[in-house]
């Protein structure tokens, strides 16, 4: 255990080193496989249908995204992680069911061409990458409730050596997809994912198995938690609706820019954006966890911690500031990603706008943790559903009375929900800080 009462920033970056590498190695995803469908036949209609069906499978996996919190937080012996496997695999064939009625051409077609607006092609296109990712949400759930227990018996080096694994399985598929399929680029990138993450969830439960051995041992002479489904629900339930809102956001800021000037080509363009920010939006996601594990016992941690995060979160938006202000944006949306030179330049303003988020993904990591470290988890929801409607607000707006282009009015309503998001968690924060000093 990590002593907290000498924490120096040494200590932290080594601690959080696995865990950030992690993300990073997942950030890559959403560069490789936008790369891939731009250099395939039809990209600005691959490209668009890729984001929406992702964007749909989004509010799917939504539900299960927090079972690694739940996983973490409750498996203590066996009883209790047979209690939440069987939560888990009823989770997961619920929003599996979903995706199949979903799926079902009538309804996909209400969805996609009336409310959204979708070109026939870019519809069809999306139908058959929604079918190619089928698997993946609840193979997200599954390796999620398994990440848990690996980080819970601190081994968070397995949890980077499954997503390597992961990413890996992604990379060969969608080579020999690109050589020897006659698929569509946007459902190469659909298959790729989703044989990757069921990858990285077997070999996640492989991982988990010496631990699972251990505590089956023991049921006979220790202790077992007594937990019931209620109980299961109850806990879970705050978390899955804190989910659900962050995520559900995308379909309709998709509808939304599907209403849009230069909606095809705004549509396109974002996923492209989104996965720039995302590598350096990453770090400050894995810093969340590990700020709570090096609070310590009475928050003895919080300053340097603190101080910390608020650096890193600076540099990471001042090197993204770096690529989108200056010829490296060029070289990476068109060279790199592979858009096409009308695309990069749509792309570039937005991407600038979004040069923020990297810093703010930071600070309100730090704010998170902090609330849950003291059990004040009630306005990190009430956060989640401000960031939404001003997102929605600021995006609607953009479009019906400004004409803005889809891709700049998302941008700018992204940015404008997290800034609101940051300033009102400030208050809950800053009464919970008081008591680490």
């Amino acid at each position: 255990m990590t002593n907290t009462k000498t924490l120096t920033y040494k200590t932290i970056l080594i601690f959080w080193f696995p865990l950030a590498l992690t993300w990073l190695l997942m950030s890559i995803e959403g560069p490789f496989l936008a790369s891939v469908i731009a250099r395939m036949s039809e990209p600005k209609f691959n490209l668009a249908a890729y984001g929406v069906a992702f964007s749909f499978a989004l509010i799917v996996e939504a539900p299960v995204i927090m079972l690694m919190s739940a996983s973490t937080a409750l498996v203590k012996d066996y009883l209790s992680f047979t209690k939440l496997r069987n939560f888990t695999y009823f989770l997961n064939g619920i929003i599996t069911l979903f995706m199949l009625f979903l799926l079902i051409p009538a309804i996909f077609e209400f969805i996609a061409l009336d409310l959204i607006g979708l070109p026939k092609r870019v519809e069809e296109i999306t139908y058959l990458a929604f079918i190619a990712l089928l698997p993946w949400p609840s193979a997200i759930g599954y390796r999620r409730f398994y990440h848990g227990i690996l980080i819970r018996n601190n081994l968070t080096r397995l949890v980077t050596f499954g997503t390597v694994v992961r990413l890996s399985t992604m990379l060969i598929t969608a080579f020999l997809s690109y050589f020897f399929a006659n698929f569509d680029g946007a459902v190469i990138a659909s298959l790729a994912l989703s044989v990757g993450v069921m990858t990285e969830a077997m070999v996640t439960k492989l991982f988990a198995t010496k631990i699972l051995k251990r505590i089956k041992s023991e049921q006979e002479t220790k202790p077992q938690t007594e937990i019931s489904y209620i109980e299961i629900i109850k806990f879970y339930y705050p978390l899955a609706m804190t989910s659900i809102l962050s995520l559900g956001i995308h379909p309709v800021v998709t509808f939304l820019i599907g209403q849009s000037r230069m909606s095809i080509e705004s549509l396109a363009a974002l996923p492209v954006i989104n996965a720039l920010v995302f590598i350096f939006r990453a770090l400050g996601l894995s810093f969340h966890e590990a700020f709570i594990a090096l609070l310590g016992e009475n928050g003895e941690g919080y300053k340097p911690l603190r101080n910390f995060g608020l650096m890193a979160g600076s540099l990471s938006s001042i090197l993204l500031i770096g690529i989108t202000t200056t010829p490296l944006a060029n070289i990476w949306f068109h060279s790199v990603s592979g858009l096409s030179i009308e695309l990069t330049q749509l792309a570039i303003l937005p991407a600038i706008i979004m040069s923020i988020f990297p810093a703010l993904t930071f600070l309100i990591s730090v704010q998170r943790a902090v609330l849950v470290y003291t059990r004040n988890t009630v306005p990190l929801t009430i956060a989640t559903i401000i960031e939404v409607v001003v997102i929605l607000i600021v995006l609607f707006v953009g479009i019906k009375f400004f004409d803005l282009v889809g891709v700049l009015a998302a941008t700018t309503a992204y940015v404008s929900g997290r800034l609101i998001a940051n300033f009102y968690l400030t208050f809950p924060y800053n009464k919970s800080v008081i008591k680490f000093k």
